[in-house]
């Protein structure tokens, strides 16, 4: 199989054009991510994942479909609740709310697989700390040994559908309350602080369960000047020496304004992938994203074998998945937790 280059970056409509087809022609482009602008319908869904892989099959397809407020594909997909709902459940009744997390995972990844997405920028490993709007229920709780638990499950669920998982946001966005999307968060907590606490479940998974990282874009003023995902330090000395972590690396969206201590968007790639990063994203800044392919077509960065695992297994189609007794088990029970949350 031919590897992917180390862009990934979005679409405009729920079709290629022209310049889209161009554009992911091009051996740098490595990866496409869909949001809800990308989608109509299941149908609509995997007609545009078979146009992107027509042009190049090596090219990653991949979405921020957790559940809850981030959801991208909702007509014709199981509403997928909150993580924060899970962890309400396990405070009542651990085993269930084990079995629901396995269960879910499974489902999440069966449904996006059967339509021709190879993977979901999930789970959520942050603590929900009471400080960050952006991830308050995103996170299945506040302790590391729940997040732990539930994010085990729900990891094992997505290996059994055919789907590699990604741990964000290394290492805890939980801690601070600016909203990397729209600001430079900063979080002043010392390393022994962090490593006690929010570095607890990606250290737990690093070597087994967590075939991907997204690092935040926090800085941790304490350990590092710059944002972890420009930080050799958070992704070289801690991620890959210190929690022997081997897997992927996605740099986070490259347009967010926690990025942009890193300086133009060329600058902010190279020192992503100079930092260890294997892929880097460019999203909803078509023009940007031209200018970090420019510029990646001028350089010698070759490309990541890793990034080759991120491709997921061929699995049920999406019409044979609503006759499947798992699938009909867990969209019940997801129904009846969404409406107890309500």
């Amino acid at each position: 199989m031919s590897v992917a280059g180390p862009l990934m970056l979005d679409l405009q409509g729920q079709v290629l054009t022209e310049q889209e087809r161009s554009l992911l022609l091009q051996p740098a482009v490595g990866g496409v991510i869909l949001f809800s602008r990308n989608y109509q319908d299941p149908i609509q869904l995997r007609q545009l994942t078979a146009a992107i892989r027509a042009l190049r099959p090596e090219l990653l397809i991949a979405v921020d479909h957790e559940g809850g407020r981030v959801q991208r594909f909702r007509s014709g997909f199981t509403r997928i609740p909150a993580m924060a709902a899970l962890g309400r459940l396990c405070a009542e009744d651990s085993g269930a709310a084990l079995a629901l997390a396995r269960d879910c995972g499974w489902l999440l990844a069966a449904e996006l697989i059967a339509s021709g997405v190879d993977f979901s920028f999930a789970p959520v490993l942050d603590l929900d700390h009471g400080i960050s709007a952006v991830i308050g229920d995103r996170a299945f709780g506040a302790q590391p040994e729940q997040v732990i638990a539930l994010a085990g499950e729900l990891m094992a669920g997505m290996h059994e559908a055919g789907m590699a998982t990604t741990g964000k946001h290394f290492p805890g966005h939980g801690g601070v309350e600016a909203d990397s999307h729209v600001a430079i968060p900063v979080d002043n907590r010392d390393y022994a602080t962090i490593e006690r606490q929010d570095l607890r479940p990606f250290a737990r998974f690093a070597r087994q369960g967590m075939d991907a990282v997204m690092p935040a874009h926090v800085i941790y003023a304490e350990c590092d000047s710059q944002p972890a995902g420009f930080s050799s330090f958070w992704l070289q000395q801690v991620l890959r020496q210190r929690l022997g972590f081997d897997g992927v690396i996605f740099s986070d969206d490259l347009s967010m304004e926690g990025a942009v201590v890193a300086g133009s968007y060329p600058e902010r790639a190279w020192a992503a992938l100079d930092a260890g990063c294997d892929m880097v994203l460019v999203c909803n800044q078509p023009q940007a994203a031209r200018e970090v392919l420019d510029w990646l077509q001028q350089q010698d960065v070759r490309p990541s074998s890793r990034l080759t695992r991120m491709k997921a297994r061929p699995a049920e189609s999406f019409a044979n998945l609503a006759q499947h007794p798992r699938w009909q088990r867990c969209v019940a029970q997801l129904q009846q937790l969404d409406a107890e949350t309500v």
